[in-house]
């Protein structure tokens, strides 16, 4: 056989075995997706089922919570999954984005075999975990804990299969082998490095949760397994905690059923825009304010005010009220940088808007009332939206104006009977939640229930076709915001055992000028945090150490947990490290570069907004019984 003919039967069997494997992970990718919709679907109808079971029957469902709560861990896990095979987790990549192009596939192919390190080490003691709760028997059902905590294992086994798979797929060999033996040996020489380890006591917190965190997220790593690698270093290295403890922090973190919520309210936001309802909100605010001058700005700064009482999911907001309002913004003359720095500081300035994922997530982590949460934080939204709007009038936009027609009262009043269902929803979930009819996980049942009956009935767009992505995204999203959770619960307890937190309350309480100097410097810390972590690591990380603080201290906790909220979401949304304001660029069709100069005044206003919120206490807490 010739060379030629050698070559050509390789490269034969080197694309069917590309094929195989395409096919295999297709195949595999397909199902988990499956499997992850139907949980979702489930989770809605279980939970569902026990409010109208309690309400409208007076008979409780005992074994509902119990089911919902077994099943949440394997969606949590599963979700993961799909975010991991379509590289959704949250990660920093301001960084990584700014190299050239060889560098950030190098850097690709780190991050995916450093996220791959992460799972091969956690694997064996998340089988250990899973087989230590056999013994333990639920309370209802009467089933062995495994079935729930199987999760684990099963969820972190299926993350390495496409982690290899991705890795086999990508780069060139020297590449791939470049990546998997830099990993490798760091992982080797932090290993043997143990003893020394042992000798540095409390110095491992900046090796591990400073050092290792800030490395490998300026890397590009995915956030939750820059997380997982710093913990289980820590623990692994600088301690004798059994492994298994750690993932017994993850689940804990991750399977609280208060945080069930937050795949309901993805999907909840997910449905408000495929139903229409928040079209026709957007569309009742541009017939009030759309002919005066910068009005459709106005209207865009309302409408993620109340989208945002709907879903809950910043990115959800977004997508819902941009692609309604951008084109006429453009036709009157709007320049693209304005509106996705607008759009930008909107996402900040509705953080606080219940039902937002990150409220939810501080009252899971801080046990925090989250319907004291739900009302307190309407009127610090209120205070930014105005605060937004004056830069918008301080700024007289050269729009078009004349062209827009001025609606006369009749066209208005249709657009407000027609916006009157999607205009009670977010009053029903508030009122829902705080009245005691539901919790903050079952209302969003109501929610969902509402309008998809709101679809099929009134507005007559229900697309159940569109069905299936919408659960695998939710999955997809509730996995990605979940794993990290899970992986920042075990860093904050780490912390916790350390001593590191009572070492940070003295601190805090010991800076001059008390209260006042303790929330200043907590505005600081979650502005830089917004900005690398996200919101809702940094909730979960630095919550359960600061809010204790601020009781301490004298601050309610409900007015603590606006300000830093509204601290965070600046962070979040201001370039150049902000993540949202990557998000809404993407979102709104519109360059980075174009947005970075208007930005600048829309986010001094959120910051002045911040202090107004964090000097006057009443707007958080005075409306609270």
């Amino acid at each position: 056989m010739s060379a030629l003919e050698t070559l050509s039967v390789a490269n034969r069997k080197a694309n069917a075995s590309r094929s195989l494997r395409e096919a295999f992970e297709s195949s595999l990718g397909s199902l988990v997706e499956i499997l992850a919709a139907a949980l979702v679907a489930a989770e809605i109808v279980i939970l569902l089922s026990g409010v109208v079971s309690r309400y409208v029957f007076d008979q409780p469902l005992v074994w509902s919570d119990e089911l919902a709560s077994t099943l949440f861990l394997w969606l949590a896990m599963l979700g993961a999954v799909i975010a991991f095979r379509r590289d959704e987790h949250m990660r920093m990549t301001a960084c990584v984005g700014m190299l050239r192009a060889p560098l950030r596939a190098g850097l690709d192919l780190f991050a995916t075999s450093a996220a791959l390190a992460f799972l091969l080490l956690i694997i064996w003691p998340a089988y250990q975990y899973a087989l230590y709760q056999l013994p333990i028997t639920t309370a209802a059902l009467q089933i062995t804990d495994t079935w729930r905590a199987a999760a684990m294992p099963v969820g972190i086994a299926l993350m390495i299969v496409f982690a290899v798979l991705r890795l086999l797929r990508a780069g060139s060999p020297p590449a791939l082998l470049l990546s998997i033996g830099t990993v490798a040996a760091l992982v080797a020489l932090f290993w043997f490095a143990g003893p020394v380890f042992l000798r540095f006591g409390n110095l491992n917190l900046l090796i591990f949760f400073v050092g290792v965190v800030a490395a490998t997220v300026f890397a590009g790593v995915p956030i939750a397994f820059a997380f997982g690698l710093a913990i289980f270093g820590y623990l692994a290295l600088a301690t004798h905690t059994p492994l298994m403890v750690l993932v017994g922090r993850m689940d804990e973190g991750m399977s609280h059923l208060i945080l069930l919520a937050v795949p309901l309210f993805v999907f909840l936001g997910l449905l408000i825009e495929m139903t229409g309802m928040a079209r026709a909100m957007v569309a009742f605010l541009a017939g009030l304010l759309g002919h005066v001058r910068g009005g459709l700005h106005y209207v865009l700064v309302a409408a993620m005010y109340l989208v945002s009482g709907i879903s809950g999911s910043k990115a959800a907001d977004m997508a819902a009220v941009a692609p309604v309002l951008f084109p006429e913004m453009k036709v009157r003359g709007a320049q693209p940088g304005d509106l996705v720095a607008l759009l930008s500081a909107t996402g900040a300035q509705t953080e606080t808007i219940p039902p937002s994922l990150v409220l939810i997530t501080i009252g899971s982590v801080t046990g925090v009332s989250i319907a004291a949460l739900f009302t307190g934080g309407l009127l610090p939204g209120v205070v930014l939206a105005v605060v937004l709007c004056l830069v918008v009038y301080w700024r007289h936009p050269r729009e078009n104006v004349p062209q827009a027609r001025r609606a006369g009262k009749r066209e208005i009043g249709r657009a407000f009977l027609i916006a009157l269902p999607a205009l009670i929803l977010p009053f029903l979930i508030r009122a829902a939640v705080v009245e005691g009819i539901a919790t903050a996980t079952e209302v969003s049942t109501i929610g969902i229930a509402y309008a998809g009956m709101a679809g099929l009935l009134i507005y007559r767009r229900f697309d159940w076709t569109a069905l299936r992505p919408m659960l695998v995204s939710t999955a997809c999203l509730s996995g990605a915001i979940l794993l990290i959770i899970g992986t920042a619960t075990g860093m904050a307890w780490g912390l916790t055992q350390s001593g590191f937190s009572r070492t940070l309350a003295a601190a805090m309480t010991g800076l001059p000028g008390g209260a006042a100097s303790f929330m200043a410097a907590s505005i600081a810390a979650f502005v830089v945090l917004g900005s690398v972590l996200e919101g809702i690591p940094a909730i979960v990380l630095f919550g359960p150490l600061l809010f204790p603080i601020a009781r301490a201290v004298g601050i309610h906790e409900v007015h603590y947990a606006m300000v830093v909220i509204l601290a965070m979401g600046i962070g979040l949304f201001a370039p150049p490290f902000g993540v949202g304001y990557y998000a809404a660029c993407a979102i709104a069709r519109v360059e980075p570069a174009d947005g970075m100069r208007p930005i600048w005044a829309y986010m001094l206003a959120l910051v002045i907004g911040t202090i107004i919120v964090a000097a006057v206490p009443w707007i958080s807490i005075g409306f609270l019984r």
